[in-house]
């Protein structure tokens, strides 16, 4: 497919760099760098969708010339060429979704925190059904959840807890691409297990997202603007779960920054865990102060946990879940809860590419 287009000229550079990192993964050396064959397999599968693509829209275009042709001698064959012309559109608008600008963080992997706000306990007990939905949704897709730290409440819920959702490695796309848009507050309004009258309350929860850009990260901490605490690791009612010292906390003075990592049962390991939150916290701090009005995901992130500033409500007597920023509503709350995410993140996705587009 060579034509003088600078559209396609670009596929064209695409389709080379594509067959240049096939060339790559075959090499054994490539793979003693698991990072590196990490990094270059999303790619592959990220140019993978532009491939196909491509030559879908090549191998239409080559079909419809021939069914003219071959209609000019027997017309028979013009119905089979109006019907492949009609196919092209959507093949061309499929190629250029695939070629728009992306997201440069579309292919990490997502760091999440889940905390509660207003509402007491039952804040707390809903944290803990968000913690559960996403770790659901993400073990639907073969995704790893790894819980870097947690803060229960007395009665089981989730005061406090930071995630690092990877996908897998030969997926297109990464978890940021999937879960940006989840940062804000959620709204739940249900009987609290506490509530002896059977009255509906309205609590809320908070959900951060952070891109986890690992070694790509181009921030670099000063150790001398670290404090670093250790303590005891504690389980749920405040029990020890270590005999050592093992959990880490990092406080970034510049910034106020505090990041707490106590899964690991090594010091070391937690205060890496640790560094690799705080890293990704002050990218984004970076880059929304870089970048204020750029995105909407940004903007969407909470700073509070105040009822007020809800982007989705989860209605528990009417089985509704809405996301108020595009008006989306369904009634099947319970498969939501349960990880079923498809509908409203598919909705999310496509209202950003809607916006994208114009």
């Amino acid at each position: 497919m060579t034509t003088g287009t600078a559209g396609e000229r670009s596929v064209e550079a695409l389709l080379m760099e594509h067959a240049e990192i096939e060339e790559q993964l075959a090499d054994p050396t490539v793979h003693a760098d698991p990072a590196r064959a990490r990094k270059l397999g999303r790619r592959y599968a990220e140019l993978g969708q532009v491939v196909s693509a491509a030559k879908a829209l090549a191998a239409a275009r080559e079909d419809l010339a021939a069914a003219r042709e071959l209609a000019a001698e027997d017309s028979a064959f013009a119905a089979e060429a109006e019907a492949i012309a009609a196919r092209i559109p959507a093949l061309e608008t499929r190629l250029a979704e695939l070629m728009r600008p992306r997201d440069p963080h579309d292919g990490d992997d997502l760091i999440m925190e889940i905390k509660s706000g207003e509402g007491g306990e039952e804040s707390a007990l809903f944290a803990a059904d968000l913690m559960r939905m996403y770790t659901r949704y993400a073990e639907a897709r073969g995704w790893t959840v790894e819980v870097l730290d947690t803060v229960t409440s007395d009665l089981g819920g989730v005061k406090d807890a930071t995630l690092v959702i990877r996908s897998r490695p030969d997926e297109p796309e990464g978890v940021w691409a999937r879960l940006k848009f989840e940062g804000g507050v959620h709204r739940v309004q249900r009987v609290p297990v506490t509530e002896s009258q059977g009255r509906i309350h309205t609590s809320a929860a908070g959900v951060l997202v952070y891109p986890d850009t690992g070694e790509d990260s181009p921030i670099e901490i000063d150790e001398n603007d670290l404090r670093i605490d250790v303590f005891r690791a504690s389980g749920h009612g405040g029990q020890g779960v270590n005999t050592t010292d093992s959990a880490v906390r990092i406080t970034h003075l510049p910034t106020g920054t505090v990041v707490t990592c106590q899964k690991e049962r090594s010091q070391i390991q937690n205060k890496a865990r640790a560094m690799e939150v705080l890293k990704a916290r002050l990218q984004a701090m970076a880059e929304a102060e870089a970048a204020a009005s750029a995105s909407e995901e940004r903007k969407a992130q909470i700073r509070t946990v105040d009822r007020s500033e809800r982007i989705r409500t989860y209605n528990f007597p009417e089985n509704r879940i809405s996301d108020h920023r595009i008006g989306y509503k369904a009634y099947n709350l319970d498969s939501v809860l349960d990880g079923d995410l498809n509908g409203v993140l598919d909705a999310l996705a496509a209202a950003d590419r809607a916006q994208a587009l114009q």
